[in-house]
């Protein structure tokens, strides 16, 4: 019997599904390799860089990976607090947050006053700054998903808090915790104090808008209310 052609559609439709199956083999790949190794680069960093250098401003870089046990405690507590109360026992998405979320998202007074409210876990955070970009759409939002799947098979909550810890913004060119204690603080990661890392906690959905009011009214009553929380916050040991 003959073999039935392929039609170039069927051809295209293969290809395609292809280059999927490849891409999350690579993101899969890569995820297994920084179980060992530290993150030196992220999908953000570079946009970031690249925003710069088009932008032509000066490459203000701060960015140093230190080792889990070299990140103060307090600032664990505080960005688990902030960022993600469930951390230690959601399984990457936190569904009811991601459904109020979407609620309030597109309610008539959230679309006219342009606001847009989160309902990612620091897993799926982490997933979107290694590999994807900061654009939204339904298309990115399921590859966010399949790679948060990824990173919570592949590695264990201890190792996912200190990249994301290790690779988040913190203001234009600095990334990382330490980098933000010394640019804030003048101080290593280790030290940070409680009223400290609840401060930069609170600078972590918008932190380039916030490095210029840290001081402020804002980030005053938001990072007392964050220490007060990090007291009772569950983080891996």
């Amino acid at each position: 019997m003959k073999r039935a052609r392929r039609t170039p559609t069927t051809r295209l439709l293969l290809l395609g599904l292809c280059s999927v199956l490849v891409l999350q083999g690579y993101f899969a790949l890569r995820i297994a390799l920084w179980s060992v190794l530290p993150v030196h680069e992220t999908a953000f960093m570079r946009a970031a860089q690249m925003r710069m250098l088009l932008g032509h401003q000066a490459l203000r870089w701060q960015h140093r990976w230190v080792a889990y046990p070299s990140i103060s405690p307090w600032l664990k507590r505080a960005v688990v607090a902030s960022e993600d109360a469930t951390f230690e026992h959601n399984m990457g998405v936190d569904w009811q947050a991601l459904r109020e979320a979407w609620i309030r998202d597109h309610t008539r007074r959230v679309e006219r006053d342009h606001r847009i409210v989160g309902g990612s876990t620091i897993t799926q955070q982490l997933a979107k700054n290694l590999f994807l970009s900061p654009e939204r759409s339904y298309v990115r939002k399921a590859q966010e998903l399949l790679i948060t799947g990824m990173l919570e098979l592949l590695l264990d909550k201890r190792r996912i808090l200190e990249m994301y810890l290790n690779s988040v913004e913190w203001g234009g060119g600095v990334y990382g915790a330490q980098a933000a204690a010394r640019a804030y603080f003048h101080a290593p990661a280790a030290r940070l104090q409680r009223m400290q890392a609840a401060r930069l906690a609170v600078m972590l959905p918008a932190p380039r808008r916030l490095e210029h009011d840290l001081y402020g009214p804002y980030v005053d009553r938001r990072s007392a209310t964050i220490a007060a929380r990090a007291l009772d916050a569950q983080v891996p040991r």
